[in-house]
C-alpha cells in the first residue's frame, strides 16, 4: 500500500486524508466523490515555485487547468501565486468567476474560436499561446479593433516527443499543435508577430509529452530551441524573453512509476538554460513551466461504494462500484491503470484478487483489472488513489448518471467544492418535442 500526502490508517483501521475519516466522506457527502488532499497541492506548487526562487531565476508556475478545472481549485492556484493555463472558453470563463487575475492567465489551444479570443482579450489576459497562423491574423485583427496590444508566445513543435521513458525526436513534427520549427514555419511566425502593430511577442512555447518520468526530453528541447535561437539571435536580431517549457511532469499511480521531485524537474531545467544563456552570450530569459497532473493527480482519491459481484469459476471475479466511467473516463480511454483499497477496512490483508467493474452499460467500463482486496462486501467503500487529474475533467453523463461531488480536506475539516449532480440537473437543458399538427385541406 502506498500513501500519499497526509494520507493515513487512522486507529479505527480506516483511510484518512487531510485529518478526515473517508468513511464519514462517504456517509456525509456520497458516493461517488472525489477527495482532493490540500496540503499535498500545495506543497507541489510551492516545490516547482520555491525551486525558482531559491536559484534567483525569473519564472512562472502556471497551472494547467485542463487537469481539473472548478472555482475552488482556480482560488488555490492563486492563493498559492501561481499562473494559470486555459484552453478554452469555459476554463476562461471559471478563471474570471473565481476572480483570477487575468494578467497571469495563459490562453492555450489549437482551434481558439473568435468569441473566445475576444473574450480573452477584453478580459486583460496576460497573453495568448498562439498555435497556428490563422490564429496570429485574428489576433492582429481582434486587437486592433480593440485598440489594444495583445501579447503572444508562439507555440512551437520542437521535434522532440517524451511520453515517460520514451524519447523520440521527430514524432512531434506530425502534431496538430504548434509552428513547425524544422520547416522555418517559427521564422515566419516571428516576422508576421515582429512586424504587427498590435501583437507584442513575448517568446516560445513548448511542450513534448505527459507523465514524464525524467529530465532527458525536457533537456532535448532546450538543446534543439537553443540551436534555434542562435540562429534567430544571427539573422532575426530576435532574442526570445520567455521561454515556456511547458507541463507533463510525471506522478506515481502504480508500483513501478518512478517519477522526479518538482525540484529535480526544474534544476535540471535551469541548469540546462543557464549553460546555453553564458555560451551564446544572451540575457536570461523568464523560464515558464505549465504543471497540472503533477498538481493534482495524485491529490485526488475517488470513493466509491461496493455493490454487486460477478464470480466466473476459474476465470476471474468482478466486484461492481457505483460509478465508472462516468467520473473517470481514463481507463477505458487509454487503459490507465489504478491501486485502491477499501477505506473502512484499510488495515485488513487481502484475501482475493478481483476486477473492480463500474455500472455503465458498457463492457469497457472497467476501473481495474485484477486488484488485491479483502473479501469485498456490498457497502464497503472502495478508495481509488490518485484521480485528482482528469477525472472530473473527463466526467461524462454516459447512461443518464450524474456527474459526482468534490470536497476538498485539509487540517481536519472538509469543504464542498463541486455538489453532486442531481437528475434535475441532467434534463434541466432539455426541451420537449412537440409534435406539429397537420392542418387538412378540405
Amino acid at each position: 500500500m502506498y500513501l500519499r500526502g497526509t494520507s493515513i490508517i487512522n486507529n479505527k483501521g480506516h483511510l484518512e486524508i487531510g485529518g478526515v475519516d473517508t468513511v464519514d466522506l462517504a456517509k456525509e457527502f456520497g458516493t461517488p466523490l472525489i477527495v482532493y488532499d490540500v496540503a499535498l497541492m500545495r506543497e507541489r506548487a510551492r516545490a516547482f515555485k520555491e525551486t525558482f526562487e531559491k536559484q534567483n531565476v525569473r519564472a512562472q508556475v502556471a497551472y494547467a487547468s485542463k487537469a481539473f478545472s472548478s472555482i475552488a481549485m482556480i482560488n488555490l492556484a492563486d492563493e498559492e501565486g501561481m499562473s494559470l493555463d486555459v484552453v478554452s472558453g469555459g476554463e476562461l470563463y471559471t478563471a474570471l468567476a473565481a476572480n483570477f487575475p487575468p494578467e497571469r492567465i495563459h490562453f492555450h489551444g489549437n482551434n481558439k474560436s473568435i468569441e473566445e479570443m475576444k473574450m480573452g482579450i477584453e478580459a486583460g489576459i496576460g497573453c495568448f499561446v498562439a498555435d497556428n497562423f490563422y490564429e496570429l491574423e485574428v489576433l492582429q485583427n481582434l486587437a486592433e479593433d480593440s485598440g489594444k496590444t495583445v501579447s503572444v508566445l508562439l507555440r512551437i513543435s520542437p521535434g522532440v516527443e517524451a511520453h515517460t521513458h520514451d524519447y523520440i525526436m521527430t514524432g512531434q513534427v506530425d502534431s496538430k499543435f504548434g509552428f513547425d520549427l524544422k520547416s522555418g514555419q517559427v521564422e515566419k511566425a516571428i516576422e508576421i508577430t515582429r512586424n504587427s502593430s498590435n501583437l507584442h511577442l513575448l517568446g516560445i512555447h513548448s511542450h513534448i509529452g505527459s507523465q514524464i518520468f525524467e529530465t532527458t526530453g525536457f533537456l532535448m528541447a532546450v538543446d534543439t530551441i537553443f540551436e534555434a535561437i542562435e540562429r534567430w539571435a544571427s539573422e532575426l536580431n530576435y532574442v526570445p524573453s520567455v521561454l515556456n517549457l511547458g507541463g507533463g511532469f510525471g506522478i506515481r499511480y502504480i508500483e513501478g512509476d518512478d517519477p522526479l521531485p518538482p525540484e529535480e524537474y526544474v534544476s535540471a531545467i535551469i541548469d540546462k538554460v543557464k549553460s546555453h544563456v553564458e555560451r551564446l552570450d544572451i540575457e536570461m530569459p523568464e523560464i515558464w513551466i505549465e504543471p497540472g497532473r503533477s498538481i493534482v493527480g495524485d491529490a485526488g482519491t475517488t470513493l466509491y461504494t461496493i455493490g454487486s459481484n460477478k464470480v466466473i469459476p476459474g476465470v476471474r471475479k468482478y466486484v461492481a462500484v457505483d460509478g465508472g466511467m462516468g467520473d473517470n473516463l481514463r481507463p477505458a480511454l487509454y487503459q490507465a491503470k489504478y491501486e485502491a483499497i477499501l477505506a473502512n477496512r484499510a488495515d485488513e490483508p487481502a484475501e482475493e484478487t478481483v476486477s473492480i467493474a463500474g455500472k455503465c452499460c458498457e463492457s469497457g467500463d472497467m476501473l481495474i483489472w485484477d486488484l488485491p482486496l479483502p473479501k469485498a462486501n456490498p457497502g464497503d467503500i472502495l478508495a481509488v488513489f490518485c484521480t485528482g487529474a482528469y477525472g472530473y475533467s473527463m466526467a461524462n453523463n454516459y447512461n443518464r448518471i450524474p456527474r459526482p461531488a468534490v470536497v476538498f480536506v485539509e487540517d481536519g475539516e472538509a469543504q464542498l467544492v463541486v455538489k453532486r449532480e442531481s437528475y434535475d440537473d441532467l434534463i434541466h437543458l432539455d426541451i420537449p418535442y412537440k409534435k406539429k399538427t397537420k392542418v387538412e385541406l378540405i
